[in-house]
């Protein structure tokens, strides 16, 4: 197949949300709306039961919660999906962050009855400033919940989105019975005791029929006043508002919406066949020397994940890459950009969460792991031979800081593997001295749960126990010189009263113990900018 063809057939995506809306669930559905799974796992793993495809650490398991991102690639009605699962704990926001930076489009999901809640809004601001097409699915039809015209107010209001509801639910007696699609003009009626009476309910696609509006197998379906309401809400609806605009669409204007319960599969094929439709192919990605369009015969990718021990019998890292333009062929020679050096891609791989398949080639949209013996970093740019790099993907100033105290002084070498491991990963952030000054390294993180990520992985990973010990630290800024002179880290530990230490990329970092310290630096060294965030690359196009 040509080059157009096969990046036209890539939707490349994520899903975000709130804690507990049901993101994993989703997930799982739509692999097995896909055929990558013939029967879903529960979300919290329960004797007897698989735990979520998507959750591959094993402290995910334990938990029930998603804390890293998962690639989960798969077929679906000739398109090639390739479907990033991120971390809905707001304390693992960051890796999200990184991920929104490699997709096309997301999936905002939504609990019907919550609505639009804290970490939606912060992850919705990532999608809008990048201007991405976002779909809203608006879940837990099955329980009680708010009112949908509701629900589309707190969208356009809160988030300063429009949204066209694609599918709108169906109730009978207050039980939700299915979704009347708008475009097509179809009632969706779901089998409901097919999903409470069976063993494996929600676990496997339930029996749906679809049929007209006018048909009277719906009025039957739904009693009278069910049926009345259906059809007031549909004349409401197209009285309401405009057609659906697509330009705004992928400008990241406008958010076609759905309806559905994820746990029992209702509203999730009308969703995903229209998302199919909807879903925009890759598109042209800013670097520093201006937009790279994907059918680009160069290929050319940069890398925004890097994890280490997937496959813990062989201590590998990975590196996520996500290819921007061209094809990428197995054992091809490539151009690490930051450090001019070239790398040949031995054995580039797909995955299915852990498991992973070697591929020979792929495409631009395509997301691939390639193995890393620590040359590559989060935000580097691979090419076929040009030097341009792709956006920089921002770091975050931590708001908790902790040390790691070693329990058994033996392990001081397989402690600072580690470490610098997982601060590579971007797991927590490392903090060290400058060269020629002592002191304790410094943990960072954006939430609490992360140290106990770190302690967990220390422990499973490297065989190293240590405590979390308590710092004074309160803020972090990365501090450079406002007139692009190379900065002095001894001077800087003269003017400003905080500690100075070095990030894993060497950046300088100043760590202030109260408000009023970092306000102090601002004030008598304006030579010196403190930024909340850290990129490092210019970009033309964005």
């Amino acid at each position: 197949m040509s080059l157009p063809h096969e990046i036209g057939r890539r939707r490349t995506f994520a899903i975000i949300s709130h804690p507990d809306a049901g993101k994993t669930t989703l997930t799982e559905k739509l692999l097995l709306y896909g055929g990558a799974i013939q029967v879903a796992g529960a979300v919290k793993a329960k004797r007897g039961r698989a735990s979520a495809v998507s959750d591959w650490m094993e402290m995910e398991r334990e938990r029930g919660i998603s804390i890293t991102t998962s690639v989960l690639a798969f077929p679906y009605r000739g398109l090639q999906l390739n479907l990033l699962d991120t971390p809905g704990h707001a304390d693992f926001s960051e890796d999200t962050y990184r991920t929104l930076h490699a997709v096309d489009g997301a999936v905002m999901l939504l609990d019907s009855a919550k609505g639009v809640e804290a970490q939606t809004r912060k992850l919705f601001r990532v999608c809008r400033q990048r201007a991405i097409p976002i779909f809203t699915f608006v879940n837990k039809l099955d329980r009680p919940g708010r009112d949908a015209f509701d629900l589309i107010g707190e969208v356009e209001s809160v988030l300063g989105i429009g949204v066209y509801p694609v599918t709108w639910p169906i109730f009978r007696g207050g039980t939700f019975r299915g979704v009347w699609h708008r475009v097509r003009q179809r009632v969706y009626l779901f089998d409901k005791e097919h999903a409470t009476s069976s063993s494996t309910a929600g676990a496997e696609r339930p029996p749906v029929e679809v049929t007209g509006i006018d048909d009277p197998a719906v009025k039957e379906a739904l009693d009278e006043r069910g049926y009345d309401q259906l059809r007031h809400d549909a004349e409401l609806l197209e009285a309401a508002g405009d057609g659906f605009d697509s330009a705004k669409f992928e400008g990241g204007q406008l958010s076609p919406m759905f309806f559905g319960s994820a746990v029992n599969n209702f509203g999730l094929e009308a969703f995903l066949e229209t998302f199919c439709e909807l879903m925009p192919p890759p598109r042209a990605r800013p670097s520093d020397q201006g937009p790279v369009e994907p059918a680009r015969p160069e290929f050319s990718g940069f890398v925004f994940k890097i994890q280490a021990n997937m496959d813990r019998a062989h201590r590998d890292r990975v590196a996520f890459l996500r290819i921007c333009s061209g094809k990428m062929v197995k054992g091809m020679k490539v151009r690490h950009v930051r450090s001019g050096k070239d790398l040949r891609l031995a054995n580039p791989t797909v995955f299915m969460a852990r498991d992973r398949t070697t591929v020979e080639e792929s495409f631009a949209g395509d997301v691939v792991g390639l193995h890393d013996t620590g040359t590559l970093e989060i935000g580097d740019t691979l090419t076929e031979g040009s030097s341009f790099s792709y956006e920089g993907i921002p770091s975050f100033a931590p708001e908790h800081f902790r040390r790691l105290a070693l329990v058994d002084p033996l392990k001081r070498k397989q402690f600072a593997r580690g470490i610098e491991q997982l601060a590579q990963e971007g797991t927590v952030q490392l903090y060290r001295p400058p060269a020629g000054r002592t002191g304790d390294l410094v943990l960072g993180a954006l939430g609490q749960l992360q140290f106990e990520v770190v302690k967990y992985r220390l422990e499973a990973e490297y065989g190293v126990e240590v405590r979390v010990e308590a710092v004074p630290w309160q803020l972090a800024r990365w501090v450079h010189r406002a007139d692009g002179q190379p900065l002095d880290p001894a001077a800087l530990h003269e003017a400003v009263e905080g500690l100075v230490v070095l990030d894993v990329r060497q950046r300088p970092v100043v760590l202030f113990d109260r408000e009023w310290a970092l306000r102090s630096a601002e004030k008598f060294h304006p030579e010196y900018v403190y930024a909340e965030t850290a990129s490092g690359v210019v970009v033309r196009g964005a």
